[in-house]
């Protein structure tokens, strides 16, 4: 292309884009996307790309692609959201595998988290793609294993990714930024005591011992300065115990949820659990970190500019595994994930994907 052809690109029509990204997040709920899983989705997003003349890179289940005029003299904005879901609960009435439209919303597994931020994701990057005048390059990444912090997820690409200056990770916040999101940890505990016959003053009940723990979780406050969020979030989440109706329990499993910000470590949490209770306790692999970005960064000055708002995220994702500044932003709402009957508004698709293209050209002002 020539430097005449390149001054006539044009950015595709929005109504088109819409259109599409409608289609796209219909296609993917079809196809069963469990985290590591993802096959499926991973091919319908590389020929969906490719339909728009895109070249992709592949590993696993992760897609991700650069706009076509890529200068290594310019910052790289990582996109980012995922494509694998969690596994259907039992409360749907609806097909989580059939996309079903009506009264302006779509219905499906994964619609709301994090499907219509990926689809909307995707439409800004092919928006963007051909420009020729752009302050700053563009890399999409659609990636897998999110749900359950997998090793073949985004943290498995980021070697593989050019130099990213910042990102936009894609999740449901009703197109507000989430400028600093809570790390995650889980812990799966053991109260032990000793078999013996209910029916006899016999043996130690492990119940009894776990309860006393599971009221401390339940209570302790982290401390912290006045009028600041609670640091840390502990949600006994499981628990299990006794072989059958006349046996006093000698083990009694519970595993504990954890969410923390800055103020506390791993290690400063565990230490406090340690000196406060009585069970056993195992961590399971992948700690997830908590993630923050200076409110003057061009990327929230840029979002504040166009009305959007900033908070603190209770819930994690695989920003947790980004080293780059980033803010959390997509479309849909965060109390919908995980529910039953999962939906999006398709004017929170439209309104994604022209928030993100605003949010865009306004970085590429400031810059």
């Amino acid at each position: 292309m020539n430097t005449v052809e390149k001054q006539l690109v044009s950015h595709p029509d929005l109504n088109h884009l819409y259109n599409e990204a409608i289609e796209l997040l219909s296609a993917l709920i079809a196809i069963p996307s469990f985290s590591g899983s993802e096959q499926g989705t991973a091919n319908k997003i590389e020929l969906h790309l490719a339909k728009h003349g895109i070249t992709t890179i592949r590993k696993n289940n992760n897609v991700w692609c650069y706009n076509k005029y890529f200068d290594h003299a310019k910052p790289t904005i990582l996109l980012n959201s995922h494509h694998d879901t969690v596994k259907p609960n039992e409360q749907y009435t609806l097909d989580p595998f059939h996309a079903i439209i009506y009264d302006e919303k779509i219905h499906g597994l994964g619609s709301n988290d994090a499907g219509a931020s990926l689809v909307s994701l995707i439409s800004t990057f092919i928006y963007f793609y051909e420009s020729t005048d752009l302050a700053f390059n563009l890399c999409l990444a659609a990636t897998g294993e999110e749900e359950n912090s997998g090793l073949n997820g985004i943290r498995s690409i980021l070697d593989d990714l050019k130099p990213i200056s910042f990102a936009i990770v894609g999740e449901p916040t009703g197109m507000q930024m989430a400028i600093a999101e809570k790390g995650s940890m889980v812990i799966d505990c053991v109260a032990k005591g000793r078999s013996g016959h209910a029916a006899r003053e016999e043996g130690d009940n492990a119940i009894y011992k776990a309860i006393k723990d599971i009221d401390w979780f339940s209570h302790f406050q982290f401390p912290i300065e006045d009028d600041l969020p609670a640091p840390v979030k502990m949600t006994v989440t499981e628990i299990n115990a006794g072989l059958q109706h006349n046996i006093v329990p000698g083990e009694c499993h519970f595993t504990v949820d954890i969410r923390f910000d800055h103020n506390y470590t791993p290690r400063e949490i565990l230490n406090v659990i340690i000196n406060h209770t009585l069970s056993s306790f195992n961590v399971r692999p992948n700690v997830l970190h908590p993630s923050n970005i200076d409110v003057l960064h061009p990327l929230v000055v840029a979002g504040m500019a166009l009305g959007r708002k900033t908070y603190v995220s209770p819930t994690s994702s695989g920003q947790g595994w980004l080293t780059m500044p980033s803010v959390k932003m997509g479309p849909g709402e965060s109390a919908r994930s995980h529910t039953a009957d999962e939906f999006v508004l398709i004017e929170e698709i439209e309104e994604g994907i022209t928030l993100y293209i605003h949010l865009l050209e306004s970085v590429f002002k400031i810059l």
